[in-house]
């Protein structure tokens, strides 16, 4: 049986923030739980290159990872070649950081092999076009990516989750030559982070918030209060002005904040995954 040690408090208080009430957490002597409890978004890369097979390494970590009834509904696309991964950051939010990271993969939900599969033994598949499928391949990719941001920073690396490689999904699948039945659910840029320019871990909202014993329990405007003050202090260290409740506000305002993703379900309809 593996033995188990407490977390030294420093992990603890940097995921939660100073002075907020922190759990009790153990740890493994694999150091699995450090570095989750680590983890940070880091989006300023050195130019140091990753070599092909820490890349197979990460690829390797992302198969690892639980898959609904082994379907395996996923696929990755590694990007590299600057001029390529300059036009797929452009369609991306145009962020600069996927053009430093010298590797962005775009996870892709695929039941493209699915309906190839169906195809080549000559039956239909008509369940692909059902919400849950495309539920389960999202679901999946967004595990593999995962897996293989953990692996990735595991190796003493830095990602970050780029949520905008759907802001023009069409473009994008266009571009990554992406076949009917594929989509392009979450991207990863990853690197070496800069010395030069640290980043802190971000605090999460407290457990009293996020856990719920039996039945769910909506949260008192004082424990909101308290964890976006925390936030704020974070953000202050970072020469940043902002709390936690205006990124909520600022996103579910309008459609405007969804910067082209409210087009979603079209798009989804339009490369064979009608989500009905």
């Amino acid at each position: 049986m593996t033995e188990l040690t407490v977390v030294a408090q420093p992990a603890t208080t940097a995921r939660y923030g100073e002075g907020a009430e922190t759990p009790a957490i153990v740890t493994d002597e694999h150091g699995v739980i450090p570095v989750l409890l680590g983890h940070r978004s880091v989006r300023t890369f050195a130019p140091t290159p990753i070599g092909e097979d820490v890349v197979q390494t990460l690829v390797a970590a992302a198969q690892s990872a639980s898959t609904s009834s082994n379907l395996q509904t996923w696929s990755v696309i590694t990007v590299t070649d600057p001029s390529h991964k300059d036009r797929v950051a452009t369609l991306a939010g145009d962020q600069d950081f996927i053009r430093d990271a010298p590797v962005f993969l775009v996870f892709v939900a695929d039941w493209a092999r699915g309906r190839s599969i169906a195809a080549a033994a000559g039956t239909g598949s008509e369940g692909i076009d059902f919400l849950d499928s495309t539920l389960v391949a999202v679901i999946d990719a967004a595990i593999a990516a995962q897996n293989a941001v953990v692996a990735a920073e595991a190796l003493g690396l830095g990602a970050v989750y780029v949520g905008a490689v759907r802001n023009n999904p069409a473009e994008l699948s266009a571009l990554l030559d992406l076949p009917p039945g594929a989509f392009p659910a979450v991207g990863v840029a990853i690197g070496h982070p800069r010395d030069d320019i640290p980043t802190a871990v971000k605090p999460r909202l407290p457990q009293s918030i996020v856990r719920h014993s039996e039945t769910y329990r909506a949260a008192a405007g004082d424990e909101i209060a308290a964890y976006d003050e925390t936030l704020r202090d974070h953000y202050r260290s970072q020469g940043r002005a902002r709390g936690w409740t205006d990124a909520v506000i600022e996103r579910v305002r309008s459609a405007d904040a969804l910067h082209g993703r409210e087009a979603l379900r079209g798009v989804l309809h339009e490369r064979g995954l009608a989500s009905r």
